[in-house]
C-alpha cells in the first residue's frame, strides 16, 4: 500500500467530502479520486460510499481507516524520532483556539513555538468551541482549547483554567460601574450576546436557570469584536472574560463589572482527540500552550 494513498483517504474518510479533502490537500478533486480508487483496487475493497453529501466509509473502510490513522502516527513519529538524532522536533502541528484568547495568545505562542522548535511549523485558526470540537475529531486540528467541554470518547482533555466572566458595559454608561452587581440584576439587563451553541451563552443561560432566572436578550452577535462594538454604541450590556476585552482595539472603551451571588466562571480545557496518539511535537506544543496560559492568566 502507498503511504500516500492511504494519507488521501484517510483525509476524505475524516472530512467527509472529496471536494473539502482536494482542499486541504491541495490537490486537484480528480487526481484525489483517481489515488483513492487505486487504493480499492489494490485491496480489492470499496472504501467509500459515495452520494451527493460527501462521501463515508463502509465497513471496509472503517477497519483501514484505523489502521491508517496508526499507519500514518507511527510514520510521523518515525520521522520525528530521526529529527530527535540531529536534535529537533519536525512536523506540523495545527492549533484552535477560542476568539477570546486567539489575540492575546497567537504572537506569544507562535514565538514560543519558533524558539523551541525551529524545524517544526505551526498553524493556528480561530473559532467557536463546538466548531472545534468537530475539527479535533476529523482531524483538521490537532489541539485545542476549549470552553466547558463535556467529556466524551472521541477526545482526550485537561482542565486548564478557570476564567472569570464580568458583566461589561461602555465606559460612562453608569456611576455604579465599578461594584460588583449580583446575577439576579444581571438577568433584568438587555445583553448582546452569542447565539447558542456558545460557551459562555450556554454557562450565562444555565447559570441563571439555577436561580429562577432567564436572560433578557437584547441582540444575538457571533463576534466578540461586533459584540464590544455595539456595547459601546448603547446597543445593551455584554458577558465576557477580562481577556477578550483586554484585547480588543479600545479596551478602554469600557468598564468590567464583577458578578456576584453567584459568580460566573467558566472552564478552559486543552483538548486533543482519542483517536491520534500525540507525537512528540504535539506533546511539546501542549505543554508551550500550557505555559502561555498561565502566564497570560497571571500577568507574567
Amino acid at each position: 500500500m502507498d503511504l500516500k494513498q492511504i494519507g488521501y483517504f484517510v483525509r476524505v474518510a475524516e472530512l467527509g467530502s472529496f471536494t473539502r479533502a482536494s482542499a486541504a490537500l491541495g490537490i486537484a478533486q480528480p487526481a484525489l479520486s483517481r489515488q483513492v480508487r487505486l487504493l480499492e483496487v489494490e485491496l480489492r475493497q470499496s472504501l467509500l460510499t459515495r452520494n451527493g453529501r460527501g462521501a463515508s466509509p463502509t465497513e471496509a473502510g472503517r477497519l483501514l481507516l484505523a489502521h491508517g490513522r496508526g499507519i500514518l502516527h507511527q510514520v510521523e513519529r518515525a520521522r520525528e524520532e530521526l529529527g530527535r538524532v540531529r536534535g529537533a522536533l519536525a512536523g506540523r502541528v495545527a492549533v484552535g483556539l477560542p476568539p477570546s484568547l486567539a489575540r492575546l495568545l497567537t504572537v506569544p505562542l507562535t514565538r514560543a513555538f519558533r524558539a523551541q522548535m525551529p524545524d517544526a511549523t505551526i498553524s493556528i485558526s480561530e473559532g467557536l468551541s463546538t466548531a472545534m470540537q468537530e475539527s479535533l475529531v476529523n482531524g483538521r486540528l490537532d489541539v485545542a482549547l476549549l470552553y466547558n467541554l463535556r467529556a466524551g470518547p472521541e477526545l482526550d482533555a485537561v482542565p486548564l483554567q478557570l476564567e472569570e466572566l464580568f458583566l461589561v458595559q461602555a465606559r460612562g454608561a453608569s456611576r455604579a460601574a465599578s461594584r460588583p452587581i449580583g446575577l439576579r440584576a444581571v438577568a433584568k439587563l438587555p445583553l448582546v450576546i452569542p447565539s447558542r451553541p456558545n460557551a459562555i451563552r450556554m454557562q450565562v443561560e444555565s447559570e441563571l436557570a439555577a436561580i429562577g432566572c432567564r436572560p433578557l436578550i437584547a441582540m444575538e452577535i457571533d463576534g466578540v469584536s461586533a459584540i464590544l462594538d455595539l456595547v459601546a454604541d448603547g446597543a445593551g450590556y455584554a458577558i465576557l472574560s477580562r481577556n477578550a476585552v483586554k484585547s480588543s482595539v479600545k479596551p478602554a472603551s469600557y468598564l468590567l463589572r464583577s458578578i456576584r451571588d453567584p459568580a460566573l466562571r467558566i472552564q478552559i480545557a486543552l483538548a486533543s482527540s482519542a483517536q491520534r496518539p500525540a507525537t512528540l511535537t504535539l506533546q511539546a506544543t501542549q505543554q508551550l500552550i500550557r505555559d502561555t496560559l498561565a502566564a497570560l492568566m497571571t500577568g507574567h
